[in-house]
């Protein structure tokens, strides 16, 4: 079992904010914009849509008319019907083609902070984990969806990247409805004193350094890690985040 971490989300470039996490934790996922044109009998929520079905604590005025990019799909969330999600970018598609039906995806965003954020938030922003899947089948590279039998091709009907006009995927991949989830409460990847600081999920348990940006990249996690990475969501290993 193995498992990967990747960002996803509105952020300061696109749409030029980040969704915020309040003092208990809890959040709404917001994605990016929708930069491709979608399909005439397909469509895509805008984030006025999405405001009107989620209780936000950020101001969408200036985009509520903006077509969204609704991808990971998180069953539960408006206009998502099960767990799908897809990558056109190779620094993304590439790892994830490298798990297999079993292994763990985990979602990270950049949410913004309070100014009555609880000490274990860090000041301004912070990466959190914000979901994963567990994969219900190997993932799907984006020449085999093209070819694959209707009742494949239906399982990812409602994905952001089939939607859109020239399906662009390099990968395809579907979670299963028993091992994923989107959190109720986000798990932090950033210290308590800095959003650009990793904490030890990112040092010492991912493949990665922490230094430089990693807020950005793919996080790699062995067996061990994946386990440790599903259990920190209890309260009693919360701690665990920060203090090993």
């Amino acid at each position: 079992m193995r498992g990967l971490a990747i960002n996803v989300g509105a952020n300061t470039n696109e749409p030029g904010f980040r969704a915020r996490i309040d003092a208990y934790g809890q959040f709404d996922f917001i994605p990016i914009p929708e930069s491709e044109p979608t399909r005439a009998d397909a469509h895509a929520p805008t984030y006025g849509e999405l405001d009107d079905a989620l209780d936000w604590p950020v101001d969408v005025a200036d985009v509520r008319d903006v077509p969204t990019h609704l991808d990971p799909e998180f069953d539960g969330y408006p206009f998502c019907e099960g767990y799908t999600y897809g990558d056109e970018h190779g620094v993304k598609a590439r790892p994830i083609l490298e798990l297999s039906g079993g292994d763990f995806l985990f979602f990270y965003a950049t949410l913004s902070t309070g100014d009555e954020r609880p000490g274990w938030q860090p000041p301004e922003w912070g990466a959190f984990v914000i979901g994963h899947f567990r994969l219900a089948r190997d993932p799907l590279p984006g020449e085999t969806y093209r070819e694959a039998a209707e009742a494949t091709r239906d399982v990812f009907a409602n994905n952001a990247h089939v939607k859109r006009e020239t399906f662009d995927a390099e990968v395809l991949v579907q979670g299963d409805a028993w091992g994923s989830e989107r959190y109720d409460v986000a798990v932090p990847l950033s210290t308590r004193t800095a959003g650009v600081d990793a904490n030890r999920l990112v040092t010492e348990l991912s493949a990665d350094s922490g230094k430089g940006p990693w807020w950005r990249r793919p996080l790699r996690l062995d067996e061990a890690a994946t386990r440790e990475w599903l259990d920190i969501g209890d309260t009693a290993a919360f701690d665990r985040c920060f203090d090993g």
